[in-house]
């Protein structure tokens, strides 16, 4: 499956490829000369397009590294996982970089505006997912399936397709809302062309997502039983169970109970947690993996580009680190590291108690920022395969692929969901479900612990889920993140850390979508 979706990712620019990012369309059509009739002809030429749909979480655009779908913006940051990354990390105690390329500083020192470059490529990059979505959700409703001359079980393959593309939309959609806010919104239902969309609040976005996720819920394929790399129930399970976890920043209102339910669904679907932590983030993670229940598929051969996996491995290790151990013996860009912050979270940080802690360096102070020597570096993903090998050929990119969804996430949002009071769970399984994360990480039972506290799920979360883009939003659900009731190094821009404005919270909308679209009233603050 890995491999066929990646390929058919290629394929499908027949239809797609054309594709660029615009800040007054965000609906666009295909200008080259294929037309619907004949990409969506065969339920191959579905699948085709399905696979772009999903590619493009992983490639920057459709010609190799140097490509990308989004104009104004160097393609090498294009890539959606560093862009959402570099926003989710960059801002915390999590990361720190000692690159002054445009926009990075702004995310380290909290203080960007609505030019920032890498957030408006964000936004850019959401929205085009969006475009592509709502172009294949278009081409797969009943009504455009039938008379296609499809057999009655091609037809209901290809409504599942169509449920997976509503899924994905939806995906990005909930981005938008965390990172944005009130974003524009458009949908399969709006004309196409020259269209100036609609602006919709927070709360808006909220319910239709809210609905749409319980909409296409009974038509995914159940839990386990799609191909790897693809949405099943288990994923819209859990994308619920997230909104429902930040119901309250999101809309003012707690839906905790609803976290529990839905976290619940997907612990109890069949998912398990892998025996070994550390083999979850080596580039063999795609092999009887039983954890992720949602990941975003890279490979050093057919998703060639310097985002994704491939930032997150190369940026954290310099020459010194001895790249070739981590898969990359033409890589290590000596970029990104953590503050002390996220180390001293584990009472043992050298991994030899706690396996989940991965660090390199004795230095956690950082003293100067731009020296890659100060602070620790996260060693976490590896272009490695748990017997020890480098996929070939070796070089610079890097075949991991990103957990976007994991079944530990859904024990910590139980978990945390039951001390927010919410109903429908209990403490001791709430216990029990963070033992089972300890144990793992400890190897026996002695970390087990018989109680524990709101302050304490959001350690664990730091220890079991760092680096894997949650950071800023969990700092945001418990009033953390913008305050000095917590602070970090370099918080602020300041080395003992600050408080900022609240405005921080959410991310300005593009000042070039402000202009261009008199629909949209920008965000408080900027």
């Amino acid at each position: 499956m890995r491999k066929y979706f990646i390929k058919a990712t290629v394929l499908a620019t027949i239809c797609l490829g054309t594709f660029t990012a615009c800040d007054t369309e965000l609906d666009l059509t295909p200008t080259n000369a294929t037309t619907s009739v004949t990409v969506y002809g065969t339920l191959e030429g579905y699948k085709q397009v399905l696979a772009k749909v999903y590619g493009a979480f992983a490639l920057t655009g459709n010609a190799g590294s140097g490509s990308s779908d989004l104009g104004g913006i160097d393609a090498g940051t294009s890539d959606f996982l560093r862009l959402y990354w570099n926003a989710q990390e960059l801002p915390t105690d999590e990361a720190h970089t000692i690159w002054n390329d445009p926009g990075l500083p702004d995310f380290q020192n909290l203080n960007w505006t609505s030019s920032n470059i890498l957030l408006t490529g964000l936004y850019n990059r959401i929205f085009y997912q969006i475009t592509m979505a709502n172009e294949f959700i278009r081409e797969s409703t009943e009504g455009s399936v039938n008379g296609r001359g499809f057999s009655e079980a091609e037809a209901e393959t290809i409504q599942q397709y169509h449920a997976e593309a509503r899924f994905l939309r939806a995906f990005q959609y909930w981005v938008a809302m965390d990172l944005f806010g009130n974003p524009p919104f458009v949908t399969e239902n709006d004309p196409i062309g020259k269209y100036i969309p609609p602006q919709i609040s927070r709360a808006e976005l909220f319910d239709y997502l809210e609905s749409e996720l319980l909409a296409i819920e009974p038509q995914m394929v159940a839990p386990r039983q799609n191909e790897y790399g693809r949405a099943d129930q288990a994923a819209v399970w859990a994308l619920l169970a997230r909104l429902y976890l930040n119901a309250e920043v999101y809309t003012g209102e707690a839906r905790y109970s609803d976290a529990i339910t839905y976290a619940s669904k997907v612990i109890e679907s069949g998912y398990s947690l892998e025996e070994n932590y550390r083999e979850l983030f080596l580039a063999d993670n795609n092999i009887d993996n039983s954890e992720t229940i949602l990941p975003i598929n890279y490979d050093g051969v057919y998703t060639q580009n310097y985002g994704g996996t491939t930032y997150i491995v190369n940026a954290a290790i310099n020459a010194e680190m001895h790249p070739a151990a981590f898969g990359v013996p033409n890589g290590g860009w000596g970029g990104l590291r953590s503050t002390k912050n996220l180390p001293l979270l584990f009472p043992d940080y050298s991994g030899a108690t706690d396996t989940r802690a991965m660090f390199y360096g004795d230095k956690l102070e950082i003293d100067d920022p731009s020296a890659f020597t100060d602070g620790p570096k996260v060693t976490k993903f590896k272009n490695i395969t748990s017997t020890g090998t480098t996929p070939q050929p070796a070089g610079v990119f890097v075949s991991t692929d990103f957990p976007l969804m994991r079944l530990a996430e859904m024990y910590l949002v139980y978990a945390e969901a039951v001390l927010r009071g919410g109903t429908g769970g209990d403490l001791n399984t709430a216990v029990g479900y963070i033992n089972a994360l300890r144990t793992r990480a400890y190897g026996n039972t002695f970390a087990n612990v018989n109680s524990i506290t709101l302050d304490f799920v959001l350690e664990e979360r730091g220890r079991e889920l760092y680096w894997e883009g949650f950071r800023r939003t969990d700092l945001i659900r418990y009033g953390r993140f913008t305050t000095d009731a917590y602070l970090w190094p370099w918080k602020g821009g300041v080395q003992e850390g600050r408080g900022v404005s609240q405005n921080y919270r959410l991310f300005p909308i593009p000042s070039t979508d402000i202009i261009a679209n008199t629909n949209l009233v920008q965000n408080p603050g900027y």
